[in-house]
């Protein structure tokens, strides 16, 4: 599979100074977990930052997570469970990890089908963090 071109790392949280946190953030992620894309996602599909190749379309990426996740939420709450801390769905070639990170956020992270959900969970910790604090 060859690697995706990518475009340049985008950051949309412009009213606060963490600009920098997030790009250096998932610039680590695509380092330390290769992953072929990630993003910073609102719970309503809202971008605020995103590491993705050209071809795909950011709004439809960050739309479709925060459904997933929410439709994960919806159905554990109507089993009287605990929402879930990540959803984790597999193609052929990648995985796509979607942890919710805070109350208004999740992070969504696209890697190689061999990578350890759990690995990419680690390496969010910091960006967790950081996310919760806001």
């Amino acid at each position: 599979m060859p690697e995706p071109r990518r475009r340049e790392l985008r950051v949309h949280n412009r009213e606060r100074g963490i600009d920098m946190l997030y790009g250096e953030m998932l610039t680590f992620l695509r380092n330390e977990c290769k992953a072929m894309a990630s993003a910073i996602v609102s719970k309503d599909g809202s971008v605020l930052a995103s590491d993705v190749p050209d071809d795909i379309s950011e709004e439809t990426f960050g739309i479709m997570s925060a459904t997933i996740m929410g439709a994960s939420v919806t159905a554990a709450i109507e089993l009287k469970k605990d929402p879930p801390s990540r959803v984790v769905f597999e193609t052929k070639d990648t995985k796509t990890i979607i942890m919710n990170a805070s109350r208004k956020r999740i992070i969504v992270v696209v890697v190689p089908s061999s990578t350890d959900p759990d690995l990419v969970e680690q390496s969010s910790q910091v960006l967790m963090t950081a996310l919760r604090k806001e």
